[in-house]
């Protein structure tokens, strides 16, 4: 295995060999007081569309940068995989975009159902928490964090070719591995996962009705709804997703 700098950086806009880098105030922040990075010390900055280049830190007066040397690692295919869900409490919100980020989804979608309840969500402070656990987790892109929106609102405009597979913790979904049986590895697809308490028995009558939908069970407990998104996430992972696969 490649031996890769210890600090990485998310830097969406193009990295290339040779390449200046700039930092925004909180990275050059991070590297010079929090890291106490001397000049010339290696640094990884990745994005999605140009992969992960191996950079030295440039403290230029007042400001900092980095000097892109070489590719470390070029673009990969990441699995297209959505997670939707109720929005929780704030700390435990937290959690939930942190260890999803890190478990490869793709997007974070919050959605409002009948038994929500209602709660404020920071889209800055949660786009930050998932920026953070991409750049320790050694993936190469950041998941999207989505706008809250009304789940129906989601489902009529639910993409073609996209299946939905809804987390049921009533008992009506089939095993969750069971049902992933069929699935094709790489195909798009999302998790929906509710909110405390559970979808009511009109959402859950409705699912029955979309043909892109997939009802599944979480096993014989009844999981809180961030444990929910995390355990559906992995059992994806394993069975149709990227854990088919080993680091590199």
């Amino acid at each position: 295995m490649t031996d890769r700098p210890a600090t990485r950086l998310y830097i969406p806009d193009g990295l290339a060999a040779g390449a200046a880098v700039a930092l925004d105030s909180a990275q050059a922040h991070r590297l010079r007081h929090v890291l106490r990075l001397a000049g010339g010390a290696a640094v990884a900055a990745f994005n999605e569309r140009d992969g992960e280049f191996l950079c030295r830190f440039a403290p230029r007066g007042g400001a900092a940068g980095l000097l892109a040397e070489r590719q470390l690692r070029p673009p990969a295919a990441e699995p297209d995989l959505w997670l939707l869900f109720a929005p929780i409490r704030r700390s435990r919100l937290d959690w939930l975009v942190e260890k999803t980020t890190e478990l490869g989804a793709a997007a974070l979608i919050p959605v409002t159902t009948g038994r929500t309840q209602p709660e404020r969500l920071n889209a800055e402070r949660l786009r930050a928490i998932a920026i953070s656990a991409a750049e320790q987790s050694e993936r190469l892109s950041v998941p999207r964090v989505a706008a809250p929106e009304m789940l129906d609102r989601v489902l009529a405009a639910w993409p073609q070719g996209r299946r939905l597979i809804v987390c049921d913790e009533t008992g009506g979904g089939a095993p969750f591995a069971t049902a992933l049986a069929g699935f094709l590895p790489g195909a798009p697809a999302a998790l929906l996962v509710g909110p405390e308490g559970g979808f009511a028995d009109g959402e859950l009558d409705a699912f029955s009705k979309l043909p892109i939908v997939t009802r599944v069970g979480l096993g014989p407990r009844v999981l809180r709804a961030e444990t929910a998104a995390v355990a559906a996430l992995a059992v994806f992972q394993a069975i149709a997703g990227d854990w088919r696969s080993v680091r590199a």
